[in-house]
């Protein structure tokens, strides 16, 4: 399988990409952008892609934007989202077709679980992480700026409430301290509460889950 990654983490993305190659796959491109991204798909025309959500320029739904535009191009195209992060406004017209699958990187515990996910992918199929799934039947109150919080970030924020800290929250969750530092600020950029010297962002977070 000729496989193509969009991933901006290095460290990710190598460790990725050996995993695919010792499992006999042919890693045909990678790109740290998703601009690149696009470039690098075209030129390749993979028979899989996997992209994270989060990439540059702007770090936020820049990825979830390629994997748009990657299958409006060729509808086709095997797409596998593997990112940290729900995102449900742009991916979700692409949930309901094949050959695509969406999984949180968190979740993945077992490599050949990831590796059927892929051959499901790219067979038509599709593989959806239980989470994705309810975010995106969830429905969304109009005005609850907590409604853009993933299951997860919801999570955090309720351990937050307690007044746990982030290696708290994560021997809580079983997940490792950088991942609950990323669940944070994403739950800050959601919340649009900005960093300024004479504000608590966690007291912010947590006042505005109290008066939802």
């Amino acid at each position: 399988m000729r496989i193509v990654i969009g991933e901006d983490s290095a460290l990710f993305r190598e460790g990725l990409r050996r995993l695919l190659t010792e499992n006999g796959h042919d890693v045909a491109g990678t790109a740290e952008s998703a601009d690149t991204l696009l470039d690098v798909v075209r030129a390749v025309d993979p028979d899989l892609t996997i992209i994270d959500v989060r990439m540059p320029p702007t770090m936020t739904d820049d990825g979830a934007r390629a994997a748009v535009t990657l299958r409006a191009e060729r509808p086709d195209r095997p797409i596998l989202m593997l990112s940290q992060h729900i995102e449900t406004r742009h991916v979700v017209e692409l949930v309901g077709t094949g050959g695509f699958g969406y999984l949180l990187k968190d979740r993945v515990l077992r490599v050949g679980d990831f590796l059927d996910a892929m051959r499901r992918v790219l067979d038509g199929g599709s593989a959806l992480d239980p989470e994705i799934v309810a975010a995106l039947v969830t429905p969304t109150r109009a005005g609850d700026p907590l409604s853009a919080l993933s299951a997860r970030e919801r999570e955090v924020l309720a351990l937050v409430a307690e007044g746990r800290s982030n290696s708290a929250i994560a021997a809580r969750l079983v997940l490792a301290e950088r991942t609950v530092e990323s669940h944070m600020r994403s739950i800050f950029q959601k919340l649009r509460i900005d960093d300024a010297p004479d504000t608590h962002r966690r007291v912010l977070a947590v006042l505005t889950q109290l008066r939802s």
